[in-house]
């Protein structure tokens, strides 16, 4: 059973690999070096008067290496669920690791809620933009956990 506490630390590890995808898409860095730095000085830890949230380490790991392993599979899912006339390489970094963080975790987290993964995700969308990212993300999310798991993920 998921404690309250437990479902906090893994919501604030969501949004951390989300930010950690999005420094490795847009600045080239390495995985081993985005993870210790993450896990060693962003974590729970306060920076330049910014305190980042306690994560759950192992769950912020786990989505950001899946993340990395598994993107060629992760992709295509997307694009085919994107809007006609769009493409994933259109879509603004953020947003693509947003998107590429959430099937992930519909892909191989069978013991998450998809309403729970769907939710996540969308107000980590709406927190980054103001427009209409978040109907976007719940539109696809769910759109791929209909496909993968059989079930809508209505946020």
């Amino acid at each position: 059973m998921t404690t309250e506490k437990t479902a906090n630390q893994r919501g604030a590890a969501r949004l951390a690999a989300v930010q950690a995808l999005y420094q490795m898409d847009l600045a080239g860095t390495a995985l081993a070096d985005v993870l210790a730095e993450y896990e060693v000085y962003r974590l729970g830890k306060e920076i330049d008067g910014d305190v980042y949230l306690k994560a759950d380490p192992a769950w912020f790991r786990s989505i950001v290496t899946g993340v990395v392993r598994d993107q060629k599979a992760l992709d295509p899912k997307i694009s085919d669920s994107i809007s006609e006339g769009w493409t994933l390489s259109r879509l603004d970094s953020t947003l693509r690791a947003i998107l590429r963080a959430g099937v992930f975790e519909i892909m191989s987290k069978p013991d998450v809620p998809t309403a729970v993964i769907v939710t996540e995700y969308v107000e980590i969308a709406t927190a980054f933009f103001e427009g209409d990212e978040g109907k976007l993300v719940n539109a696809v999310l769910d759109r791929i956990a209909r496909r993968e798991r059989g079930q809508p993920g209505q946020a």
